[in-house]
């Protein structure tokens, strides 16, 4: 839920200011993970406590920053931008499984404590240097164009607009003919836009699988390998690798075709098989483990890229908000807290299962996500899609989501 909430703050509030204080609060909350080593705190309280403070800082994330990319790159060619921009994520879980893995064997505070002093380091940037959308440039460039005749009124309409844009963050996507009277919304009115629900509960089944093998396919691998830890942890980046080229591949099918719905049903149906045979190839020989990591990489993490981003972002967007069209981060916040949900039911029942049941039937439970996951996207495509032959549909740019 802090998700959402975060969303509803990052419309209320200067964006550069909020993701400073949630990547600083998150790189501090990291840090003192690793300090319990050296002060020899072991009460469950103290991890509780601080795991707990993490994640609140750490929801600031997403709904500010792809409302940052909303408001700098527009509405056109969304899946292609998003999808390379959004590599940052598996570029972000390479390197902290490559760090923790340097010292998870001789000092394991040193996993946390390392993290956490980069996280604060990039809070220090971003605060200095974040530009949270690009109209103060575009007023720059205005003022010096216009004529001399009538500098004396445009200068003074372009101050004005300053001192109101100064007073309230500018916020998603607006289009040149709107401007910051607009409103930002509240949760049940985001909940209600059409493919808000629908998404969010897809995105849940996709990331249950995503943030499954990044918790445990380094433990998979030295579980179905004689891999040593550090090996095995090197090994599993390959899976971030394929998310990257997933998530460029979906947002250019997607830009081509305008579908965003087809385009995860698709990936997602090549997903279902493809588990199954890394559980039964995947330790056949180191080649053809990198093979298939890339291929299932790529399947798995495409879907959760185009929905978290491109897909969040439209719908952020929708025409049916009238003039309360401030909606994309509290939309993010609702599509991404609901898959976070799923991002820590899948590796606790994964842990459960492996132990009880074996890793097979951790594989059974990931295909089965998959599916569920699927049938969401084939629900949302038909629905809109006969909303849009029947000529009745409340939601013109459902007609790009769909089938």
């Amino acid at each position: 839920m802090q998700f959402c909430y975060s969303g509803f703050i990052a419309e209320r509030m200067n964006l550069r200011y909020f993701l400073t204080i949630g990547t600083l609060g998150s790189g501090i909350m990291v840090y003192m993970f690793g300090m319990a080593k050296y002060y020899n705190i072991h009460t469950m309280p103290y991890f509780l406590v601080v795991q707990l403070l993490g994640g609140i800082f750490q929801s600031a994330g997403w709904p500010g920053v792809v409302t940052v990319m909303g408001n700098w790159f527009g509405e056109k060619k969304t899946g292609f931008i998003f999808g390379v921009w959004n590599s940052h994520t598996s570029v972000g879980n390479i390197l902290g499984t490559l760090i923790a893995g340097r010292f998870v064997e001789n000092n394991w505070a040193l996993s946390f404590m390392v993290l956490g002093l980069i996280m604060i380091v990039l809070a220090v940037i971003i605060f200095l240097f974040l530009v949270s959308e690009p109209t103060p440039l575009n007023d720059g460039a205005k003022t010096r164009s216009s004529d001399t005749d009538d500098q004396s009124e445009a200068t003074g309409s372009n101050e004005a607009e300053t001192e109101e844009k100064a007073r309230v963050e500018q916020h998603p996507i607006l289009s040149a003919g709107q401007t910051n009277d607009s409103q930002a919304i509240g949760f049940i009115q985001a909940i209600r836009i059409p493919g808000v629900a629908e998404f969010s509960l897809c995105l849940f089944f996709a990331k249950l699988v995503s943030y499954t093998f990044l918790y445990w396919l380094p433990l998979f691998i030295r579980y179905s390998t004689s891999f040593s830890p550090e090996d095995s942890a090197n090994l599993s980046t390959l899976f971030d690798v394929g998310g990257i080229l997933g998530g460029i591949f979906a947002g250019v099918i997607s830009d081509y075709t305008g579908m965003q719905a087809f385009t995860c049903g698709a990936m997602l149906v090549y997903s279902v098989p493809m588990l199954y045979i890394y559980y039964l190839y995947g330790s056949t020989c180191v080649s053809v483990s990198i093979g298939l990591l890339l291929l299932t990489g790529a399947l798995v993490n495409g879907p959760y890229a185009l929905i978290t981003t491109a897909v969040s972002a439209k719908l952020g967007l929708d025409p049916t908000l009238a003039t309360n069209t401030r909606a994309l981060s509290t939309v993010t916040a609702i599509i991404d807290g609901t898959g976070s949900m799923g991002a820590a039911a899948g590796p606790l029942f994964a842990g459960f299962v492996s132990d009880h049941l074996g890793w097979e039937y951790v594989f059974f439970m990931l295909m089965i996500s998959d599916v569920f996951a699927l049938c969401v996207s084939i629900i949302i495509s038909q629905r809109w899609k006969k909303e849009a032959s029947g000529g009745h549909m409340c939601n013109p740019r459902c007609a790009k989501l769909t089938l």
